[in-house]
């Protein structure tokens, strides 16, 4: 088999990358991502291509640890386990990563999107959506309805390009780019 250990640059990058796939060793944000039970997170990071990226940085959903700029710079995927929906200030969230993530890196995240659940006619829904806003506004509850088309506005509205949005297990993954300049 003459040429069969002959890589090409490409694979010997992606070989170097991937450390954990040469020995036994266990990837710590594999780990991370199933000890909190966001699995299907992981696949949904292999389906991308991007679960074995060097550059990654995991959001707990569970944990609270703090990042400034610095701690950013080199971060080329940010994935955040914690719902659009229960993230208290989302405006201002999104807003910092923006500002603090590189350009060009990704981010990654999930949401629950809420449903029409056969209810009768766009009017209930709109009238409902109306009626929880109002109510999650007063109540200042983490637990927002959120739909599709409006975490796409969203994201967009914040400077990142939604790349790729996927459902899976009632749960909807997205992954946008982050569309800030260099030295912005």
């Amino acid at each position: 088999m003459y040429g069969a250990e002959i890589l090409t640059e490409e694979e010997k990058a992606y070989k170097q990358r991937r450390p954990w796939t040469i020995s036994n060793e266990v990837n710590p944000v594999h780990e991370n991502l199933l000890q909190e039970g966001c699995g299907t997170f992981l696949e949904y990071l292999k389906w991308l291509g991007l679960a074995y990226e060097p550059e990654m940085l995991v959001l707990s959903s569970r944990y609270h640890f703090f990042y400034d700029q610095n701690d950013m710079k080199g971060v080329k995927v940010l994935v955040n386990l914690k719902k659009l929906n229960n993230i208290k200030h989302l405006d201002s969230f999104l807003h910092i990563l923006y500002r603090v993530l590189p350009p060009q890196a990704y981010f990654t995240g999930c949401f629950k999107e809420t449903k029409n659940n056969g209810r009768n006619g766009a009017h209930l829904m709109n009238t409902s959506l109306l009626y929880k806003k109002f109510i999650d506004f007063l109540d200042h509850k983490t637990d927002r309805i959120m739909i599709r088309s409006n975490v796409e506005e969203l994201l967009d509205s914040h400077g990142f390009k939604v790349v790729d949005m996927t459902e899976m297990n009632g749960i909807t993954y997205f992954n946008t780019l982050n569309q800030r300049k260099a030295g912005e």
